[in-house]
C-alpha cells in the first residue's frame, strides 16, 4: 500500500480555496497526470458527487471512476475510486490560517494488474507527486490574486 500526505500554505481564503479544489472539472489545472475529468452525476457538488477520470501514469493511461465520500464545505472533500486499476482513497482538508488556507492532501492506494508486478517502481514515482501537485495548486491559486 502507498501513502501520502503533504501540505501547503496558500495565501487566499479558505472559501476561495476550496470552491476552486470542490469543483473537481478544475482538477486536471494543478495535476499534470490528469489528462480528463468529466463530473457524471447531476447537481451541485456533494457527498455521493462522481466523476470519471482519465490520467497517464508511467506511460499506461488509466480510467477510473469516483465518488466524494465526504463533503464538509470550507473544512474537507474525501473520495475514494469505485472502478480502476487500483483502489484509492484520499482527499483535502482545509484550514484557514493567518494569511491564507493550509491544505492538506492525504491519501493511500493499493497496486494491482500491472502495477501490482511494479509495485516498488510505483512507490518512487508516487513519492515526489503530491508535493508538486499541491506547488500547482498555489501557484495557480495565487497566480488568481
Amino acid at each position: 500500500m502507498v501513502k501520502v500526505e503533504v501540505s501547503v500554505m496558500i495565501n487566499r481564503p479558505v472559501e476561495e480555496v476550496f470552491a476552486f479544489v470542490s469543483d473537481i472539472e478544475n482538477w486536471n489545472q494543478w495535476d499534470a497526470q490528469l489528462a480528463e475529468v468529466k463530473k457524471t452525476s447531476e447537481g451541485p457538488v456533494g457527498a455521493g458527487t462522481t466523476w470519471q477520470e482519465v490520467r497517464h501514469f508511467m506511460g499506461r493511461r488509466m480510467e477510473s471512476s469516483n465518488e466524494i465520500t465526504e463533503y464538509e464545505p470550507n473544512r474537507k472533500l474525501s473520495f475514494k475510486s469505485t472502478s480502476g486499476p487500483f483502489p484509492v482513497e484520499g482527499g483535502y482538508t482545509f484550514e484557514s490560517v493567518e494569511g491564507g488556507t493550509r491544505v492538506t492532501m492525504a491519501g493511500k492506494g493499493e497496486t494491482g494488474g500491472f502495477f501490482k508486478l511494479a509495485d516498488p517502481i510505483v512507490r518512487r514515482a508516487v513519492k515526489g507527486q503530491p508535493e508538486t501537485i499541491n506547488a500547482n495548486l498555489k501557484e495557480l491559486l495565487e497566480a488568481q490574486a
